[in-house]
C-alpha cells in the first residue's frame, strides 16, 4: 500500500511539472509589447462609454459653449519638490502630473506622469454648457503657486483656481482645487450636477494586464471598488471559447461620496471634496486607439464623481472645494489622519480579494509595512528590511513555534501505539476515540499542535503579498541579484521551454523540502505522508511567478525554521507515560497493554 501511494504521488508531482512546462511553453502567450500611443496633443484618448448619464437633466437656464476650445492648449506647469503639475485652458482643468521622485522605467531618466494617456484633462467637468473640456478658459493670473481660469457665458461665470502652495493638513502631492460658479444674471439660474473627471488610470507598462486598475469611492464608512475587469464582458466562458456578456460601456454607483479615485497598481489620484458627492461612474478608456480591440493591456480606467449643485440667486456664488491627490500609494503618508481624515488610505485596498480578507490581510498588511517602513529607516534596504522583520517575526512568535513541535514529536513517537490501537478497535469506534482521547490527555499531546504554526505563517504570508502588491516604495528596489523586489527576480530565459529562470522561488522551494525532511511527520498513513513530500514542489511552481519580495520573505522563514528544528531534532526523547506504563511496569499506561506491534525481522 505504501509503494502504491507513493507512486501516486510522484505520478501526480509529475503531471504537475509537465502541465506546469508545457502550458509555459505552448499555451496562448501574451502579445508583444504594444507601443502606447498617446494622442495628438488637445486630443483625448477614447472612452468606451458614453460621458453624459451622470450629468442628464434639463438645463433651460445655460447657454451654450461661447469659448469653443480648437487648437492646441495652452498649458502652464506649477511645481514642488514632488510632483509638476501641467495645467489647460481646455477645460481649465489638469492635463498630467509627473512624480519627481519616480521613475517611468527603472534606469531611465523619465519621470512616471499620472494622466499622461487620458479620456479627459483631470477635474474637468463633463457635460456642463460653457465651462466643460470643450470650453477654452481664459488664464486671468499665474504665481509660482497658483493658478486661475475663468469663462463666461450670457448668465454664468466660472472661476477654477489651482494651489500648489505648502500648507497645514495639505500633503505634498496634494492639489487644492476651487471651482466657483456666479449668476450673472437679476434671475434665479438653475444649475446642472457638476460632474468632475477623476483622471485616467493606466497599466505601468506595455506587459502589464490591467490587474489593479479599478476606481474606488468611499461613503465616509465603507470602501468599494469598480475594476476594470468589471467593464471587459466576457467572463469564466468566454475563456473556454463560449460566447459570454459584451463589455459594458460604463458602470454607475450611486453613494455618498467622502472620496473618490482613480488608480493602479502603484499610484493614485484621489479627489477628497470639502463636501460629499452622490455618485461615481466608472469607463473603460482605449488608450491607443489603433491597437487591437481585444489587447487587454491598451485599455486604462477613467472614473468621474458626480454632485449637486443648489440653484443660484440673482447675482450669487457657490464654491465647489476639494483637496486632488496624484502620487504613488504610500501606506505612511495615506494614513496621516491629520491630512487624509476620511479614511484615504483604504486605497491601498490589501483585502481586495476574498483570499485577503478570510486572513485578516487588511489588518496585517499595514501592521507588516509599518514594522518593514521602521527598518528600512535604520537599514536603508527594502530587501534587508524584509530579512529583518521575518527574522522579528520569528523570534516573537519562537516559544509557541517550539511548543507545537514539542507537540508533533510528541505525536509522532506516539503514532506506533495508534496504528496498533486503530486496528485493535476496528469495529468499536467509540471504544477507539475514547481510548485516543485518553492517551492523548495523559501523555499531553495536542493532535493539532503542529498545525499552529502553519496557521500562524499564513496570515503573516498573505499580508506581505497584499502589501506587496499595493506599496510603491518597493518598486524598483533592489537586493542582491533582484532587480525589482515587486516583481519576479527574473535573471534569464530557457526559450526551448518559454519559461523564465527565477533564482529567489527556487530557493524557497529547496527551503520548504529540506524542512519538510525534518519535521516529524504526525502521521503514519501512506497517502497523507507523499502528499507531505509532494506538497513543497508544488507549491514552489505556484509560486515561481511571485514577487522576489515574496519569496525572500519565505525563503528567511525556512531558513531560520530549519534551524529551528534541526535543534529541536537534537533535543532528548520526549518520555511519554505510554513508555513507562502503569505501576512502574513498562509497555503499560493506565492498565492498558502496550499494543505497538513488535518489529518485523529482516
Amino acid at each position: 500500500m505504501d509503494k502504491k501511494n507513493t507512486t501516486i504521488g510522484v505520478v501526480l508531482l509529475i503531471a504537475a511539472m509537465a502541465s506546469f512546462v508545457f502550458s509555459a511553453r505552448y499555451g496562448p502567450k501574451p502579445a508583444a509589447p504594444l507601443p502606447i500611443t498617446p494622442p495628438p496633443a488637445g486630443s483625448p484618448a477614447v472612452a468606451s462609454g458614453p460621458t453624459d448619464s451622470l450629468a442628464a437633466g434639463a438645463l433651460p437656464a445655460l447657454t451654450a459653449v461661447s469659448h469653443p476650445a480648437t487648437g492646441l492648449a495652452e498649458t502652464v506647469t506649477l511645481s514642488n519638490d514632488f510632483i509638476i503639475v501641467t495645467l489647460t485652458n481646455h477645460g481649465g482643468a489638469i492635463d498630467n502630473i509627473a512624480l519627481k521622485k519616480h521613475l517611468a522605467v527603472q534606469g531611465e531618466s523619465g519621470l512616471y506622469t499620472l494622466n499622461s494617456i487620458k479620456a479627459a484633462p483631470a477635474l474637468s467637468l463633463t457635460d456642463f454648457p460653457g465651462a466643460d473640456l470643450n470650453t477654452a478658459y481664459t488664464r486671468i493670473s499665474r504665481t509660482d503657486t497658483e493658478v486661475v481660469y475663468r469663462t463666461t457665458s450670457e448668465n454664468l461665470e466660472v472661476t477654477r483656481r489651482y494651489t500648489l502652495a505648502k500648507a497645514e493638513g495639505r500633503d505634498d502631492y496634494q492639489i487644492r482645487h476651487e471651482t466657483t460658479f456666479r449668476n450673472l444674471t437679476d434671475k434665479p439660474l438653475v444649475l446642472p450636477k457638476a460632474v468632475f473627471n477623476l483622471g485616467t488610470a493606466t497599466p505601468l507598462n506595455a506587459t502589464d494586464y490591467g490587474m489593479y486598475l479599478n476606481t474606488g469611492y468611499s461613503d465616509g464608512k465603507d470602501t468599494s471598488f469598480v475594476a476594470r475587469g468589471e467593464l471587459e464582458g466576457g467572463g469564466f466562458l468566454a475563456m473556454v471559447g463560449v460566447k459570454s456578456s459584451a463589455p459594458l460601456p460604463f458602470v454607475e454607483r450611486p453613494s455618498s461620496i467622502a472620496w473618490a479615485s482613480v488608480k493602479n497598481q502603484f499610484f493614485c489620484m484621489v479627489l477628497t471634496p470639502d463636501q460629499p458627492g452622490n455618485g461615481v461612474r466608472v469607463e473603460r478608456v482605449k488608450l491607443d486607439p489603433h491597437a487591437p480591440v481585444d489587447d487587454k493591456r491598451l485599455y486604462g480606467v477613467t472614473g468621474y464623481a458626480q454632485f449637486d449643485l443648489k440653484p443660484l440667486a440673482a447675482g450669487a456664488s457657490t464654491t465647489f472645494g476639494a483637496n486632488y491627490f496624484a502620487g504613488p500609494k504610500e501606506y505612511k503618508r495615506l494614513s496621516n489622519a491629520a491630512v487624509f481624515k476620511h479614511g484615504e488610505e483604504k486605497v491601498m485596498q490589501f483585502d481586495s480579494f476574498f483570499f485577503n480578507k478570510i486572513f485578516f490581510s487588511g489588518f496585517f498588511a499595514p501592521l507588516l509595512l509599518t514594522i518593514m517602513t521602521w527598518f528600512h529607516s535604520v537599514v536603508p534596504s527594502w530587501g534587508w528590511a524584509i530579512v529583518i522583520t521575518t527574522l522579528t517575526l520569528k523570534i516573537v512568535f519562537l516559544p509557541l513555534t517550539l511548543a507545537a513541535s514539542r507537540s508533533a514529536k510528541r505525536m509522532a513517537k506516539l503514532q506506533p501505539h495508534m496504528a496498533a490501537m486503530r486496528e485493535k478497535y476496528k469495529d468499536n469506534p467509540a471504544k477507539l476515540q475514547a481510548e485516543t482521547l485518553r492517551i492523548f490527555k495523559e501523555n499531553k499531546v495536542n493532535p493539532v499542535g503542529g498545525c499552529i504554526p502553519v496557521l500562524i505563517t499564513i496570515p503573516f504570508f498573505v499580508g506581505i503579498f497584499a502589501m506587496l502588491q499595493s506599496t510603491s516604495e518597493l518598486r524598483f528596489a533592489p537586493f542582491l541579484w533582484a532587480h525589482d523586489l515587486s516583481a519576479p527576480d527574473t535573471v534569464g530565459h530557457l526559450p526551448w521551454l518559454g519559461i523564465s529562470i527565477n533564482i529567489m522561488p527556487l530557493l524557497m522551494g529547496a527551503t520548504m523540502i529540506f524542512q519538510q525532511r525534518l519535521t516529524p511527520t504526525p502521521s503514519v498513513d501512506p497517502a497523507q505522508q507523499t502528499m507531505f513530500k509532494v506538497m513543497p514542489w508544488i507549491f514552489t511552481m505556484f509560486c515561481y511567478t511571485f514577487p522576489a519580495g515574496v519569496a525572500l520573505y519565505s525563503t528567511i522563514n525556512g531558513l531560520f525554521t530549519i534551524g529551528q528544528q534541526m535543534i529541536i531534532n537534537r533535543m532528548p526523547e520526549p518520555d511519554l507515560p505510554i513508555n513507562q506504563g502503569a505501576a512502574g511496569k513498562p509497555g503499560t499506561t493506565g492498565g492498558m497493554k502496550n499494543v505497538t506491534p513488535p518489529k518485523k525481522k529482516k
